[in-house]
């Protein structure tokens, strides 16, 4: 066993996934990727950096974000699911 200090960190985990993803990709995958990318740009990739967390991972549709605080975790999500909800209001609900 090595006498190295472990070094230990407490962190707020959110994990994301887009609804319905599969369904929009088949219905039309160029849209489906070019709405992700813009969703990530304008409110998902800005709302991660105002509320101080960073992008673990990504995987198809879903998201692994980390924050030092539970608060800044519930925040970010927060913000992210207002920020679809206005995006979404004017799309055909079969598109959201």
């Amino acid at each position: 066993m090595s006498n190295a200090a472990v070094v230990r960190r407490l962190a707020a985990i959110v994990a994301a996934d887009v609804v319905a993803y599969s369904r929009l990709m088949e219905i039309d995958e160029i849209d489906t990727l070019s709405a992700l990318k813009t969703h990530r740009r304008d409110l998902i990739d800005p709302a991660i950096a105002a509320h101080h967390g960073r992008l673990v991972n990504t995987a198809g549709d879903g998201l692994l974000m980390e924050f030092a605080s539970v608060v800044d975790a519930i925040g970010c999500a927060v913000a992210i699911q207002r920020g679809m909800m206005l995006r979404n209001a004017a799309v055909p609900e079969d598109r959201r």
